[in-house]
């Protein structure tokens, strides 16, 4: 019954009385009671007031489970099928496991903590509990293997997008978009954009990380996962992290529900997923994507391991590979799993 009262709270903007809550579930006002309690020990704010009743408070709450996460998820099939844990080691390594025991494409993992949480070649990613976004979504596409990497770039794609759909990002994102255009720089730009490939930066900080996982056999995909890691609440970070790393409600400087927030990156992800499915390659998003692209007309530098050199990157292709012009005016194409990029002048 408490999840049934939760619902009917969460479909009603104004208070709905005991009486009306008895009635509905042909409960005691004790019965009533005892649920809301409960409600608020999970985390809900609910309001009660004589001779109104109770009101579901959703502003400021960041109650973070399954339930609330699926109520935010308003897809096709993305994320519908969804496992939450409050503590788990991997969701990369659970998200494989279910694909591995015949789960749908679109599942969708969440954590609050992990504890042998993923990064990029072999690194750990620092999960605390109460803090960020620890999600995998698995995938089962039906193109070729090669075509797989490009989907880093879509979930980038989408997690930018959603973070800048955030209530109360439109006139900060505005407002940005005009300082950083007048300084040529991202000092103080509030608005998610993507450095190259897929790591997602606000006023120049690494807020978000992405990892994608392959199973393929004889040239075939088994399934895909995409692991993304989201710093959401302000916090400490380790000194080798503290210069480029930051949190969304740290430089948007506003609260951030977690839970739909996910909701928000499902549904953007559904959306380019399935343009990306009738091209297989990045030609539908590359616009959008270069628009929130922070790298696109500054210098980087390309640190490969053949070399070390510099270039203005002109934006990426239809494969996701970065356009970089060199001083000889030779523009290389240069493919993330082999070299990293970074700005002149510091990370971006």
């Amino acid at each position: 019954m408490k999840n049934q009262i939760l619902e009917l709270l969460r479909k009603n903007a104004d208070y709905i009385s005991g009486q009306e809550l008895c009635e509905h579930f042909n409960v005691s006002r004790t019965a009533v009671w005892k649920a809301v309690e409960q409600l608020k020990k999970d985390g809900y704010i609910i309001e009660a007031v004589r001779n109104r009743g109770y009101r579901l408070v959703t502003n400021g709450s960041d109650v973070y489970n399954k339930a609330e996460i699926d109520a935010s998820i308003k897809t096709d099939y993305i994320g519908r099928n969804s496992f939450f844990y409050n503590i788990i080691g991997s969701t990369n390594t659970e998200a494989k496991r279910l694909a591995e025991e015949g789960a749908e494409s679109g599942t969708l993992v969440v954590a609050d903590r992990q504890t042998a949480g993923k990064g990029r070649r072999g690194r750990t990613w620092e999960s605390p509990e109460g803090t960020n976004i620890y999600f995998s979504l698995l995938l089962k596409p039906e193109f070729a293997p090669a075509q797989a990497p490009m989907l880093t770039l879509v979930m980038a794609l989408a997690v930018a997008e959603a973070l800048n759909k955030l209530p109360g990002t439109d006139t900060n994102a505005d407002a940005a978009d005009k300082s950083s255009d007048a300084k040529g720089d991202t000092a103080g730009d509030a608005k998610a954009r993507i450095k190259w490939p897929n790591d997602i930066v606000i006023n120049g900080k690494k807020v978000c990380g992405i990892l994608t996982e392959m199973s393929v056999e004889h040239d075939y995909i088994q399934y895909v996962v995409i692991g993304t890691g989201i710093n959401v609440k302000q916090q400490v970070f380790d000194a080798d992290y503290a210069a480029h790393a930051s949190s969304v409600e740290t430089e948007l400087g506003m609260f951030v529900s977690r839970s739909k927030l996910i909701g928000l990156i499902m549904e953007t992800f559904e959306k380019h997923y399935k343009e990306f499915e009738t091209t297989e390659n990045l030609s539908p998003v590359k616009a959008e994507y270069e628009e929130l692209l922070v790298n696109k007309g500054r210098e980087v530098c390309v640190l490969d391991p053949k070399g070390e050199y510099r270039g203005t990157a002109l934006g990426i292709n239809d494969s996701g590979e970065l356009l970089v012009k060199t001083d000889d005016n030779n523009v290389t194409e240069v493919y993330a799993g082999e070299v990293s990029v970074r700005g002149i002048y510091g990370y971006v």
